[in-house]
């Protein structure tokens, strides 16, 4: 008697099947204040701070000469207490005054000339200008190069006319370094602990306001004791806009723009970090939804 037997054979998957890619389960949305856009001019007067403090402060004779320049002449009148009578002379002799008084004033002394704090000074107030056209402006993509073609056109017409006048040039840049800006490390490192502090706050504040996006739900979580809003993510639309060319470059930031199915209004978040890595990560986790849910009508 003969008895067929049966071995299990395992199954194997398709070919065509791939594994699945590593899904974000969650991606947190942080809209953030102007303020983070600071960051260069933090670390130009840490920087400076820092210089100032290797180089022991302000030069000590230098701010003595400083101090002297401002203070008015001292006139000092020297008059013995009882003065001799002088007899007259005779007319055909020459007559010479004696003095009654000498003046005295308080000469400046040579220093030798630093200029380093001069040069910190110049760099934070520089830099601290730049930041501030970038957070008080928008530059959009045809704006900025709207600008880079006027400044371009600008520089040129300054390059011909020095070019036309060799002997401006030199006026113009002795009558800039005529201006010596100078400030201690002191207020280099107040400014960089301020700064630090309301940094801190910012990150303190975000934790009680952000949105957070999961695959079948935008959730709202906003207030101390953590309220939240629902809104249901299937059938969301998100926008991308870049609005300033200089913050995006600064920290890669911009603006999403969210159309939920459920409500009304666009939910605008403004000064997102990282934005390309948000959106990619957003797209992957929606669109594995979306052939979830076809599959399963399938």
């Amino acid at each position: 008697m003969s008895q067929d037997s049966t071995s299990s054979i395992p199954p194997v998957a398709p070919s065509g099947t791939s594994p699945v890619q590593d899904l974000p389960d969650h991606v947190y949305l942080v809209s953030y204040p102007k303020i983070v856009f600071l960051y260069p001019t933090v670390l130009t007067s840490l920087f400076c701070a820092i210089v100032m403090w290797a180089k022991g402060d302000i030069p000590a004779n230098e701010a003595a000469a400083w101090q002297a320049k401002q203070s008015p002449i001292v006139m000092k009148a020297a008059v013995s207490p009882q003065e001799p009578q002088v007899p007259a002379a005779d007319s055909s002799s020459p007559v010479t005054a004696a003095p009654t008084a000498t003046d005295e004033t308080v000469a400046a002394p040579v220093i030798q000339i630093h200029s380093y704090h001069n040069i910190c000074a110049r760099i934070f107030l520089i830099v601290f200008a730049l930041n501030m056209v970038v957070i008080s402006f928008d530059f959009p993509r045809t704006t900025s190069l709207t600008w880079f073609f006027a400044i371009a056109s600008l520089a040129i017409g300054i390059w011909f006319l020095l070019s036309q006048n060799p002997t401006l040039a030199p006026k113009i840049v002795h009558g800039l370094l005529s201006i010596k800006p100078w400030a201690n490390a002191s207020f280099y490192m107040i400014y960089t602990l301020i700064m630090l502090f309301l940094y801190v706050w910012v990150m303190i504040s975000r934790r009680f306001d952000y949105w957070e996006v999961k695959g079948n739900e935008l959730l709202h979580h906003h207030g101390f004791l953590s309220n939240l809003e629902r809104f249901s993510a299937p059938n969301l639309r998100i926008d991308k806009e870049i609005n300033d060319l200089f913050e995006y470059m600064l920290l890669r930031s911009g603006r999403l723009i969210i159309h939920a199915s459920n409500e009304r209004r666009a939910i605008v978040l403004e000064n997102i970090l990282l934005i390309n890595s948000k959106e990619d990560r957003i797209t992957r986790m929606l669109g594995a939804l979306q052939v979830r849910v076809r599959t399963d009508k399938e």
